[in-house]
């Protein structure tokens, strides 16, 4: 039965799986600068990078903020207890981001090398150390660890295995993400070298990450009962479907059909997302406060859907058309039949500039 309470929870978790597809994509690209090479062998894959993320980077937070508004508004209690409980990974994950942003962006503008590496370093460990944090603070609340009350353990809280396989499983994911977009993006600019490096990495970080997350079960039926009883009850379709959807993915990426690929991916993902909010239902805070029981007063949930609808009617659009932009032709350098004369231009362009700096 639909319920108000439900539907802001639902509005809320929307987000959150909004924010798990394009931050998590926009994370695991730090995953693969931090693993491209050095600076004249890696200078291709950084170069399509800022190429592809650049223009995106900083709106995929909204996604973040929108999550955390819409939870201490609708859910004040529970949030002051994961405020109370998780600081630690919640200060960390913050952290990694303002990091990462100021890092990606300095790097642009280094004018020696050393600068330049040294921004890339903060910038892609950065990138990795954020998911990971942030799925351990997810591990935590299916696990059931943060008190109705607040102040919980400051460590064993996120210490533990459930909230460090989701963490290893939020970066596997969000590497997963990134590397199928990033060749999908090579592969329409015309980088037929760099398309078919990134293939490999798509399927070797592809088929490493299932393994995890399957292999991530096996303590959450110890370690967090009542979660695992929803995982594997009502969740089951859709962590099936998430199976389907990375296996397809794989063997897509096999083919090289790199854009339907990118579909897949974002299905096995949505899918292992929404399989989490499915298991953990109807808890905010697993074996502690319910959906009904930590919502706030009825008109702020009114009011909070209310918001919701405005921003799905002018905020909505203009995301959609900036992501619309980012791979548009004019956007990468493409004429409407193919690829312009010059083709792979832009990222030649980058890695003289990277390569440049050898010099510096």
């Amino acid at each position: 039965m639909m319920t108000l309470e439900f539907a802001v929870a639902a509005a809320l978790f929307a987000g959150v799986v909004a924010y798990a597809l394009f931050g998590g994509a926009d994370f695991g690209s730090g995953f693969h600068d931090l693993t491209a090479g050095g600076a004249r062998r890696g200078a291709p894959l950084r170069t399509l990078i800022d190429h592809s993320i650049g223009p995106v980077w900083e709106a995929n937070h909204v996604w973040l903020i929108y999550v955390l508004v819409m939870w201490w508004t609708g859910f004040p209690e529970s949030f002051a207890a994961a405020m109370t409980t998780l600081y630690v990974p919640l200060v960390l994950a913050l952290v990694g981001i303002v990091l990462r942003g100021a890092s990606f962006a300095f790097r642009k503008y280094s004018e020696t090398l050393w600068q330049a590496k040294l921004f890339g370093i903060v910038f892609a460990t950065s990138s990795v150390l954020a998911p990971f944090f942030l799925g351990t603070i997810v591990g935590a609340l299916a696990s059931g660890r943060v008190p109705a009350g607040g102040n919980g353990d400051p460590w064993s809280s996120w210490i533990n295995p459930t909230a460090l396989f989701t963490g290893f499983i939020s970066v596997g994911t969000c590497a997963f993400l990134a590397a199928t977009f990033l060749t999908a993006d090579a592969a329409r600019r015309g980088e037929t070298a760099l398309a078919a490096q990134l293939r490999i990495r798509s399927l070797v970080v592809g088929a490493g990450t299932g393994v995890v997350v399957f292999a991530g079960l096996i303590p959450i039926e110890h370690d967090a009962p009542t979660f695992w009883d929803g995982l594997t009850g009502r969740a089951a379709p859709v962590m099936a479907l998430s199976a389907l959807g990375g296996i397809a993915t794989l063997v897509l990426l096999w083919r090289r059909r790199f854009g339907p690929a990118r579909l897949s991916a974002v299905i096995a993902v949505a899918a292992v997302m929404a399989g989490w909010g499915i298991g953990q239902y109807p808890w905010v805070l697993v074996d502690q406060v319910s959906i009904a029981e930590g919502a706030g007063a009825r008109a702020t949930l009114q009011g909070l859907l209310v918001a919701v609808g405005i921003a799905a009617v002018i905020v909505a659009p203009a995301l959609g058309y900036l992501f619309y932009l980012t791979q548009s032709p004019e956007w990468n350098g493409e004429e409407r039949g193919g690829v312009k004369a010059g083709e792979g231009g832009s990222i030649r362009r980058g890695v003289a500039h990277w390569s440049g700096r050898l010099g510096n």
